[in-house]
């Protein structure tokens, strides 16, 4: 582990009591360029105020990119193989604890916990996994209840928007997120989530507690009430880079798709309909930023804000155009790298951390900032000890899953469309692209090596020199020892971590 040139704080100077609060905010398809200063992107003064006080995991990496996965691992400390999580919509195992869960007896005791917000990792609407106070804000996972479930139990949002007079628009009674999207801001889910935070902090008193707030937004539908769609939007620099046939079949399939048959009300065939997308998606972020403002002034009025540790992050990325590709589920950059703020209790002078960071780590270093015990099964190593000191480089690698789509949940068309047999070259092989089980490894100089064993569809790109991942050298000859070289660090990165390399 790297470590910085001057001795980091004291746990005691960190902390200024052995039961510090936790405040874990996350958000749902966020880019990590959100937080730069540079470039295209949305005005977001609170996070970027906390950004400035925080210790600032420039180049952090989910487990694998896209929902349930990635969450399970920041919950648990668990890579998603381990936690049965391993692709969207399938459920967390009762038995695999989450962070409140791994606390001593004692400390389980003294605190008060809740989650707020979207939860995505089964029984999304019931109470669990240590989690004393549960308010929940989607209606769309009912059918992965586990059995026994009241299928008729629905969320806490729900329950509001019908208090406030507002009628379900959906034939099976439930509010669609189309229909909570265009809703004024003070009934949107983002304010929602903010007015039942906050009530919930005050209400603690001198009791310690941890707090997990999950907002649905940036994510999709790609509307709200500070999107102003009729206003073009900046794009990412990536949006030039047009996939070749050097790139891996399915981030061609996914742009191809996309391209034919927009997204959403998105003419994609044009720079006018990404760039009308992207202007939404920006607003997305802004209605966030504003609702966490509000959180983080709450918490600082409780006079709890120099007892309290303070995470923001989004549980995978978003390409929003780069390489004219959507969403997440691919390698790049765009969607596997997220946002991460960790800021100390007391913690004033932001700290710069540069080298790969995994979320993998979240759970153990948040662990020993809570001076709990940190647990021999997980998968990742605390950070703690790095953290509110000068600039430190982390040079280690970082490994990141595909474990491939849950037959439940392709989206391959029956028929395969012809568009896409033309660059898959068979219905076959664009099945098999949604089917794939890729293993990457990101390295501390700056190389990306991607492994698809299905289809013998790797990816390799030299990050430092080429960010935007423009070409990928998989297939050049002079890189064949660097090849192997990296494979077997890939090798021994899923070693670590007991992966068999697909879902068992």
């Amino acid at each position: 582990m790297s470590t910085s040139s001057t001795q980091p704080p004291s746990r005691k100077e960190k902390s200024p009591s052995d039961r510090p609060n936790l405040l874990f905010v996350f958000t749902d398809e966020q880019r990590a360029d959100t937080l730069n200063d540079d470039g295209p992107g949305p005005t977001l003064p609170n996070l970027r105020q906390l950004r400035d006080q925080s210790c600032w995991m420039e180049e952090t990496y989910c487990t694998q990119p896209v929902c349930t996965p990635s969450r399970s691992s920041m919950m648990t400390g668990l890579y998603p193989h381990a936690t049965g999580a391993y692709g969207n919509n399938k459920r967390l195992r009762e038995e695999v604890p989450c962070l409140p869960e791994l606390l001593s007896p004692e400390a389980r005791r003294d605190y008060a916990t809740g989650y707020f917000g979207k939860w995505h990792l089964g029984d999304e609407v019931f109470a669990q996994h240590g989690f004393d106070t549960w308010v929940s804000i989607e209606d769309e996972y009912h059918k992965h209840n586990r059995p026994g479930r009241d299928p008729e139990a629905r969320s806490n949002y729900h329950q509001f928007l019908l208090d406030q007079g507002f009628k379900p628009d959906k034939k099976n009674g439930l509010f669609s997120r189309d229909r909570s999207s265009t809703l004024p801001e003070p009934f949107g889910k983002p304010a929602f989530l903010a007015n039942e935070v906050t009530q919930w902090i005050e209400g603690q008193g001198a009791k310690p507690w941890i707090a997990y707030v999950n907002f649905l937004e940036p994510h999709m539908p790609f509307f709200g009430p500070r999107t102003a769609p009729h206003e073009p939007g900046e794009l990412p620099p990536g949006y030039d880079v047009i996939p070749s046939p050097k790139d891996c079949l399915d981030l061609r399939l996914r742009s191809e798709r996309f391209f034919q048959r927009g997204f959403e009300w998105y003419n994609l065939q044009t720079e006018e309909g990404w760039r009308r997308m992207a202007a939404a998606y920006w607003g997305l972020c802004e209605l966030i930023d504003y609702h966490t403002g509000r959180i983080l002034k709450s918490l600082e009025a409780s006079g709890q804000a120099d007892n309290t540790i303070i995470v923001f992050t989004s549980d995978h990325g978003e390409m929003m155009g780069s390489h004219r590709c959507l969403a997440k589920g691919v390698m790049q950059q765009d969607s596997v790298r997220v946002p991460c703020l960790i800021r100390l209790p007391g913690q004033k002078k932001g700290q710069r951390v540069t080298g790969p960071f995994s979320q993998i780590d979240l759970v153990p270093t948040l662990l020993e900032l809570l001076n709990q015990e940190v647990p021999d099964h997980l998968h990742g190593c605390s950070r703690a000890p790095i953290l509110g000191g000068d600039a430190v480089h982390l040079n280690e690698d970082v490994l990141i899953q595909w474990n491939g789509n849950p037959p439940e949940e392709r989206t391959v068309d029956e028929e395969t469309p012809e568009f896409l047999n033309d660059i898959a070259g068979s219905p076959e092989r664009v099945q098999a692209a949604t089917q794939q089980n890729t293993r990457t490894l990101i390295t501390a100089d700056g190389w990306r090596w991607s492994r698809n064993p299905e289809l013998e569809d790797h990816e390799l790109f030299h990050l430092a020199e080429d960010p935007l991942e423009r070409s990928n050298l998989a297939q050049d000859p002079s890189q064949s020892d660097r090849i192997r070289s990296l494979d077997e660090r890939l090798n021994a990165a899923m070693l670590k971590v007991d992966d068999p390399g697909k879902p068992v």
